[in-house]
């Protein structure tokens, strides 16, 4: 009888091995048949494991959670220790695939528990993997890493090439997590060459979903979605739900960045079909918030609202910290948009402080030093070494107490002697001491309060740069929209009355460098204005000439302004360009107020003059004009504000000058982007010397 329930078992398997999609609900029937049949031993343990982990990968938590059960129940009456690991194990991995990170974690470290009892370092080796997962999902870095590594160290240790490769896998989330897209990668493609020769289909399609994820973030969509494709279609044949919803929500975040509206909804709305089906809450969480984005992008704020707060609250249950900050991201840019700077402000803090509890400088530097400290011999030794410098100090302390004592007694001595002579001088100085004293409490108190007030006007100052940076676009878009192309940004002050924009209208691409009234507070308070000005021609009013663009922001700005009581003056010069690439070039639509733009063409320079009015209140106000001129490939253009010119410096203190300026791009327009910037910066720095920074610095460089 046993003979012929091994050969069943294998034959379900071999089955399952070879025909993953056609023989999955067969194969997982003949194990649910044999288990029926076969009588209460070790090989019924081990079969219900085996069906709690097809039923787990199908999606069917809750029936693989009463297989686990079952096979842990006949595993302790049969004292049968590696099927309680089993089992135990599978109820830690449906735990947090129903989104129970603290039960999961419970029974993951029972399992480490009852393999060292056995001194089975495969049950330590994956558990730790699982834990670090856990870890992972919870938004805890440092701790995922740490176990991450010593599953690494043990799995080396026993040349088990799958555990090997799912821990690469896993360090490769971590390392796009952190943002650091090379070794993301590095990671990614090790699993994968190690799974596509083992066979393994399941690690083959997690890592293609890897690579989608961390191409996406490089802004290659292209790249993203050849390997989202790929994974799907393995995922379809192995039929696991969970991570089919996964890669469809990939797909929409895509479709998202690329604008197409609709084919995002479709793909998210199924991804979280799939996950309310299977009862995934973090995946249900996720999906919500991705839909809710969806509807935020095509301007229907109130779904977009509903969606998004059901994620935040579902997410906020089950303890998941970064899709919260996924969410507040998205939230405060509605709120933005539809000019609810209030709330902006309190769901901006809510971002900040999601954001920074799962990315800080502690997370970093404990993430490079487990990296290289991950082996177990050499963290012994270090900590061997660590305690015999311990052991050296405090023998060191010793002898300086002694030292100390006996210096205390002589010192004593002595001190008695001047007793007498201290105190009688004490006495003539004491009434004045206390005059004195009474004068310095009172200055102390002045500076204290001084000092309360300056750091709450610095809070109050930090807090608006964080908001103004939320109006400003990512340097990953601009480096998406623009792959050769630099910006210098250097505010004089915390905040700043300069600001750069940029906004896709159909096949063109807006960006614009401003200088508003002022810098600092006040020149950011302007800036928020006419970047919302830019925001609503473009987006509400559907204005996408450069020239018509300005007059409607023009109209936005003194419409706003002409609210106060006050004779406001304060508005902004700008240089915006609408660029629209064809082959072999790119054809530019340019408009300035006051700011020219320049562009290097054969080795010259040109320049395009602006308008002789301003972004305000002028008295002969003008319509602007649209310029149109075409770029060849390899054609640089710069758009910037007067920041760079003004700057004093130099041997005798005066202005650096535009003449200048334009010399020194002609002789460095052939040079990499990001060289340019370099030469910049290091032009500036040695103009200025010691000397202030007199105002705000934009220059953006594109080319073509």
């Amino acid at each position: 009888m046993k003979f012929k329930a091994v050969r069943l078992l294998l034959y379900v398997l071999v089955v399952f091995a070879i025909y993953p999609c056609i023989a999955q609900n067969h194969a997982i029937d003949s194990l649910r048949d044999f288990i029926i049949r076969e009588k209460e031993d070790t090989d019924k343990v081990k079969a219900l494991n085996i069906l709690s982990r097809k039923l787990y990968n199908a999606g069917k938590y809750d029936s693989a959670q009463t297989c686990a059960e079952n096979a842990l129940a006949l595993a302790e009456k049969l004292e049968f220790t590696s099927g309680r690991i089993d089992a135990i194990s599978m109820e830690g991995n449906v735990s947090w695939g129903k989104g129970d990170y603290s039960k999961s974690l419970e029974y993951h470290l029972k399992a480490i528990d009852l393999s060292k009892e056995i001194g089975s370092k495969l049950g330590i080796a994956s558990n730790m993997n699982s834990i670090g997962t856990v870890y992972e999902l919870e938004g805890n870095y440092t701790k995922a890493l740490d176990y991450y590594l010593q599953a690494l160290s043990l799995f080396k240790e026993m040349n088990k090439k799958e555990g090997i490769s799912r821990v690469y896998c896993a360090l490769g989330n971590i390392y796009a997590e952190q943002f650091d897209n090379k070794k993301s990668i590095e990671y990614a493609q090790k699993s994968l060459a190690m799974d596509s020769e083992a066979g393994n289909l399941s690690g083959v399609a997690t890592n293609l979903i890897n690579l989608g994820v961390t191409y996406d973030g490089m802004g290659e969509d292209a790249k993203a979605l050849i390997n989202y494709k790929r994974a799907l279609t393995i995922e379809n044949k192995l039929g696991e739900i969970d991570a089919i919803a996964t890669i469809l929500s990939d797909i929409g975040l895509i479709y998202i960045g690329q604008d197409s509206t609709r084919q995002a909804l479709e793909y998210y709305t199924r991804a979280l079909n799939i996950s309310r089906q299977v009862g995934d809450k973090d995946g249900v969480a996720a999906f919500l918030v991705g839909v809710g984005t969806v509807y935020s992008r095509m301007k229907n704020y109130t779904k977009a609202k509903s969606y998004l707060d059901s994620g935040v609250n579902l997410s906020k249950a089950i303890g998941v910290k970064d899709i919260i900050r996924n969410a507040y991201v998205e939230i405060t840019r509605m709120d933005t948009l539809t000019g609810n700077f209030k709330q902006g402000m309190y769901d901006y803090k809510m971002y900040v402080i999601y954001r920074d509890s799962l990315v800080n400088e502690a997370s970093t530097q404990k993430r490079v030093q487990t990296e290289m400290n991950y082996e177990f011999d050499q963290k012994q030794a270090a900590a061997k070494a660590e305690q015999d410098k311990k052991d050296t100090i405090a023998e060191q302390d010793k002898k300086r107490q002694l030292v100390i004592r006996d210096a205390f007694m002589v010192g004593f001595a002595l001190m008695l002697a001047l007793a007498f002579f201290i105190f009688r001088g004490y006495k003539q100085k004491q009434k004045a001491n206390s005059i004195i004293t009474q004068q310095k409490a009172l200055v102390e108190q002045q500076k204290e309060l001084v000092e309360v007030k300056n750091k709450e006007v610095l809070d109050s100052i930090n807090y608006a740069k964080r908001l103004q940076d939320a109006i400003l676009p990512p340097l990953s878009l601009i480096e998406k929209k623009f792959p050769e192309s630099f910006l210098l940004y250097k505010p004089k002050d915390i905040v700043a009355g300069d600001f750069y924009w940029l906004e896709k209208a159909g096949d063109n691409i807006l960006i614009a460098a401003a200088d508003c009234t002022g810098h600092g507070v006040p020149g950011a308070l302007v800036s928020v204005v006419c970047s919302n000005a830019l925001n609503r021609t473009v987006k509400e009013f559907k204005i996408t000439e450069p020239g018509k663009i300005l007059d409607k922001v023009r109209e936005l700005v003194l419409e706003t302004f002409e609210k106060s009581e006050d004779n406001v003056q304060d508005g902004m010069d700008i240089s915006l360009a609408s660029l629209n690439p064809f082959e072999g070039g790119t054809r530019i639509n340019w408009a300035g107020a006051y700011n020219p733009l320049w562009y290097v063409q054969h080795g010259q320079i040109h320049e395009v003059a602006g308008d002789k009015q301003p972004i305000g209140k002028t008295d002969r106000p003008q319509s602007f004009n649209t310029h149109t001129l075409n770029l060849n490939k390899g054609d640089t253009l710069y758009l910037f504000t007067d920041g760079y010119a003004d700057q004093f410096g130099g041997e005798k203190g005066k202005k650096f000058k535009y003449k200048a300026l334009q010399e020194k791009l002609v002789l460095i327009s052939q040079q990499p982007m990001a060289e340019q910037k370099r030469i910049l910066e290091t032009t500036l720095n040695e103009w200025k010397g010691n000397l202030e920074q007199v105002d705000d610095i934009l220059i953006i460089g594109i080319r073509v």
